[in-house]
């Protein structure tokens, strides 16, 4: 099997697995809001695959799961965000892979975090929302401070796990491309 495919394999699981524990693994921590579990996902699919991967399972994900839980309500704003938050993680998890000194890394991905969140969640989607429901940005970029924070919290969370994973699904990649 090339490369190419189980990469295009693995984000279809990962679009799935975004929706599927985005919906049944529900926690709770702000009002109308909760712990966001498919970002472990989005997460590991950008640190192990890359941009590409990760903007398709946060942004996909986010319609996948809208369309089983909601009828694409609130959709447009959150998958665009998820497109920013992918692209701007997979593309610094890929570069701090790469470095040596693991706490550097670890804090250059956190920044990373933090900033791709502010701006996906606090600047593309409050402004979506802002143009679709004709309330000013700041309205709406309030609203949304609660799915930053928990969004940066899961995000963060995951950093280690993607640390853990990302060796062990080089090794399942491996051992594939040795055998074909």
């Amino acid at each position: 099997m090339k490369m190419r495919t189980k990469m295009l394999t693995a984000t279809a699981m990962g679009i799935a697995l975004f929706a599927a524990l985005s919906l049944c693994l529900q926690v709770p921590v702000f009002e109308n809001y909760y712990l966001c579990l498919g970002y472990v996902v989005m997460a590991v699919c950008c640190y192990c695959f890359g941009a590409v991967s990760g903007c398709l399972t946060g942004s996909l994900g986010v319609v996948l799961l809208c369309v089983i839980n909601n009828g694409l309500r609130g959709m447009p704003g959150w998958a665009l965000g998820n497109l920013v938050i992918g692209a701007v993680l997979g593309l610094t998890f890929g570069k701090t892979k790469r470095l040596s000194n693991r706490p550097a890394a670890l804090c250059l991905n956190a920044l990373a975090v933090v900033l791709s969140v502010a701006v996906g969640i606090l600047g593309v989607k409050s402004l979506t929302e802002c143009i679709l429901y004709t309330q000013p940005f700041f309205v709406r970029a309030a609203k949304n401070t609660a799915a930053a924070i928990a969004d940066v919290f899961m995000l963060l969370v995951s950093l280690p796990i993607c640390m853990f994973l990302d060796p062990v699904i080089e090794r399942i990649f491996s051992e594939e491309r040795r055998k074909t």
